[in-house]
Order: structure tokens, then C-alpha cells, then sequence
């Protein structure tokens, strides 16, 4: 790894290549939703959980959509702003409008062109309940857009356990980052 002085570590650009591999995650995140938005009914998505403290399969999927969201925005606006999500109950609650909602960034990101991920954006996020100001940091819309897909891997693993919770089934592979996957792949072969 090379350093910057004024930067820091420099990451090697990852070329169009990577930044077309990346929308394609990101498509492909999607769809998982989509998937999974198929397997599950209208009251199995929007009941609370006890055992997950009163979460929904609905409020995970919602929360996850959210941060795509504040990156599409930021292409526009110049910050991803996560404290300023949108928040819909309405996502969390009605199948139809999360699937929806799901369609509706999935065609957004493949109107992007890859070298949209190379724009600078601030990015203004709540570190803290002890200081109601965010700091906003520099990214890029591709860090944005990966940070987007793991978080949203994160909720997709909550999901997971409150199907199971349900006896119910979720898309092969789905929760499980793909790190995960490949180490798994590593250690059987």
C-alpha cells in the first residue's frame, strides 16, 4: 500500500472494471430483496418480533433500502446524508410498496454510468447520542454504494433470523456477506 502524506493510505483506483463489478453487486443486492420480498407474506413482513426487540422483517428491509436511497440522492446533492433517511412506515408495513420502492432504485442504479462512483460526496452521519451534530466526512459514491450493500448484508442476516423465527424460507445465500461465502468456498475445496 502506498501512503499519501496528506491523505493518508492511497487505495488503488479499481478502474472501470471494478466499477462496473460493484453496480453490479449492487443490482444484484437488490434483487435479493426482491427475492426475498417473494417468499414472505403481508403479515409475516410487517409483524414485530419480540425476541429482536420488537423488529420487523419490514423495518430491517426498510432501514437497508434507506441507506441506497441517501446514495442515490448524493449524486444530485453532493452529501449522503444518513441521518436524513426517509424512513417510511409504509415501506416496513405493505409488501407492494417496498417491492415498489426496491424497483424503483434498482432501475435508478442501472441508469448510472460506472464512472459516477468516482464523484466526491460528504457524507454526514450520527456518531453519537451525546452530541446532536453529525460530522461529515469526504467519500466517494462507489465507497457509499459498498458501504450501502454490506450494511444492508447486515439487516439481510437480521431478516434472516426473523424468518427462521417464522419457519420460513429466505433466497440461498441471503444475510451471509460475501467474504463469508468465498472463506466458506476456501475451507471445503
Amino acid at each position: 500500500m502506498t501512503h499519501n502524506a496528506n491523505n493518508g493510505p492511497a487505495a488503488e483506483d479499481a478502474g472501470p472494471a471494478g466499477r462496473r463489478r460493484l453496480l453490479a453487486a449492487a443490482l444484484g443486492f437488490l434483487q435479493q430483496g426482491l427475492d426475498l420480498l417473494e417468499l414472505v407474506g403481508p403479515e409475516s413482513y410487517a409483524r414485530p418480533h419480540p425476541a429482536v426487540y420488537d423488529a420487523s422483517i419490514g423495518g430491517h428491509y426498510r432501514h437497508g433500502l434507506d441507506h441506497f436511497v441517501s446514495v442515490l440522492r448524493a449524486a444530485e446533492t453532493g452529501i449522503v446524508d444518513y441521518d436524513d433517511r426517509d424512513r417510511d412506515p409504509r415501506v416496513e408495513r405493505h409488501l407492494d410498496i417496498a417491492r415498489d420502492s426496491t424497483r424503483a432504485v434498482r432501475s435508478e442504479l442501472q441508469r448510472w454510468d460506472a464512472s459516477l462512483l468516482e464523484h466526491a460526496v460528504g457524507v454526514r452521519c450520527s456518531v453519537s447520542d451525546c452530541n446532536p451534530e453529525s460530522p461529515t466526512t469526504r467519500s466517494t459514491l462507489g465507497r457509499e454504494l459498498a458501504y450501502a450493500i454490506t450494511h444492508g448484508i447486515h439487516h439481510y442476516a437480521m431478516i434472516g433470523v426473523i424468518a427462521r423465527l417464522e419457519d420460513r424460507p429466505v433466497p440461498a445465500g441471503f444475510g451471509i456477506a460475501p467474504s463469508t461465502t468465498l472463506h466458506r468456498r476456501a475451507l471445503a475445496g
